[in-house]
């Protein structure tokens, strides 16, 4: 089965989902651990991409400058 990639809208809207639930107590104590877990990998993702986004802003703005 093939992986979906994850947008970064629909990391953050993950993200914001699961401190929700924390903040409510929603999960419990097996749960928890997953859901930290998963939140981890969501911001890992997040600040690849804006890296990246960053990278090729700054590569835009180059060129425009050299022109």
């Amino acid at each position: 089965m093939a992986t979906k990639k994850t947008s970064y809208k629909e990391a953050v809207s993950e993200i914001e989902e699961i401190l929700e639930q924390i903040e409510n107590s929603e999960l419990d104590v097996d749960e928890l651990a997953e859901k930290v877990q998963r939140v981890s990998v969501l911001l890992k993702l997040c600040k690849d991409k804006l890296q990246k986004t960053n990278e090729q802003v700054e590569q835009i703005l180059k060129e425009m400058e050299e022109k």
